[in-house]
């Protein structure tokens, strides 16, 4: 089934509400009364999208797209994967962008007064474009937990955010990746806001054949844009 702009509609059980008591600031933000649908126009179906003609050759390593003085701190990991439609089949040409903390847990932003260092070497952003089989490909450092205020003590997990853009605005979807093994993970009210049966999706792969030798782990991400077993996205 489909809706009248082309598109699978979400498994809104996969996904996060609105309204997530515990994650403070969605009472906040979130909408208190029922959603008015808009009917796409063709412009909006169509484009613009930003940024797939213009990926530069270090855009993908953010061991190296930031770099000033030498290399960042940190455990240098490689994350990879592939983006897939209700079907599993690849969706190639989807810009990927990612942004996330530095190792001390800590984002190059006026906002984020942490008391943690910032790198000089580390820029904590990066894009790519997936190919003919849905693959992306990003080298980068594990970030960082850092305090974020929503609770006493409150720690945000091991994460890195994710973007993708199709083939138009409307397509935009937002997401994060977490780390196997995170004991943060349980004590997250954004992770936890995600239903139950989902947030395994939301958890990377470690992979030994991902791995490069004496240079980075690797792990790999998987993102299905709809369906059942769609990746829980940001509403």
């Amino acid at each position: 089934m489909t809706d009248p702009t082309g598109y699978t509609p979400r498994d809104w059980g996969s996904h996060p509400p609105y309204i997530y008591a515990d994650y403070k600031s969605t009472p906040l933000r979130g909408p208190t009364r029922p959603l008015v649908p808009l009917k796409a126009t063709l412009s909006e179906l169509t484009g613009p999208v930003y940024g797939h003609e213009t990926i530069g050759k270090l855009d993908a390593d953010l061991t190296k797209n930031g770099a000033k003085n030498g290399e960042p701190l940190g455990e240098r990991i490689i994350v990879t994967g592939r983006v897939m439609d209700e079907r599993g089949r690849p969706v190639p040409n989807t810009l990927v962008e990612v942004w996330q903390a530095n190792a001390a847990g800590r984002y190059i932003h006026k906002v984020d007064q942490h008391d943690a260092p910032l790198d000089p070497n580390f820029f904590g952003g990066g894009r790519c474009v997936t190919d003919s089989e849905g693959r992306y490909r990003f080298y980068t450092v594990k970030p960082g937990a850092y305090p974020w205020g929503n609770h006493p003590n409150a720690w945000r997990p091991n994460h890195i955010h994710f973007s993708l853009f199709g083939p138009s605005y409307l397509t935009r979807l937002v997401t994060q990746m977490y780390f196997p093994g995170d004991p943060l993970l349980a004590l997250d009210p954004i992770f936890l806001g995600t239903p139950e049966k989902a947030r395994d999706r939301l958890i990377s792969k470690f992979s030994i054949d991902v791995t490069e030798p004496e240079f980075a782990l690797g792990y790999v991400f998987d993102i299905v844009l709809r369906g059942a077993t769609a990746t829980p996205m940001e509403s």
